[in-house]
Order: structure tokens, then C-alpha cells, then sequence
């Protein structure tokens, strides 16, 4: 009888477009916390509602996290092609 070789490849969980997609949403997740983190204040002892409540703060930054989740979603359930 003829044997047949069977080999197996160690294949990793995900794909190299899915590290790719992963990589690139948590790069705009990062960049969506240092927005709603701002900047340091001129004077601690003085509450300016401008810099706190800003639209980048309360707007931007939350939709970039968001966004950023979504695509951790779709990468994680992305198949790879075989």
C-alpha cells in the first residue's frame, strides 16, 4: 500500500489582512482616548466649561472609539482566505 503523507501546517489564528485591520483600529482607538483626554488646563483652580465640554471631547473622540471597535469587531469575525 501507498502511504500518504499528512502534513500540517501550523496556521495562526488570523490572517495577515485581519493583524492589519486589528492594528488599524486600535490605532484610532488610541487616538480617540488621547482626544477625549485634551490637554492640561492653564489654571487647576479655574473650571473652564469650553475646554471641558468641547466637541471634540464630547463628540469626536467617543464616535473614533466607537469606530474604532467596529473594526476590531469586523477583523476579529473576518474568515481568512484559504
Amino acid at each position: 500500500m501507498k502511504e500518504k503523507k499528512i502534513t500540517t501546517q501550523a496556521a495562526g489564528l488570523f490572517d495577515k489582512l485581519n493583524l492589519k485591520w486589528m492594528l488599524a483600529g486600535l490605532i484610532i482607538i488610541a487616538i480617540g482616548v488621547v482626544l477625549m483626554a485634551g490637554g492640561k488646563s492653564n489654571d487647576p483652580n479655574v473650571f473652564n466649561a469650553k475646554e471641558v465640554y468641547s466637541f471634540t471631547r464630547i463628540t469626536v473622540a467617543p464616535i473614533l472609539i466607537i469606530a474604532g471597535l467596529v473594526i476590531e469587531i469586523v477583523a476579529i469575525f473576518k474568515k481568512p482566505k484559504t
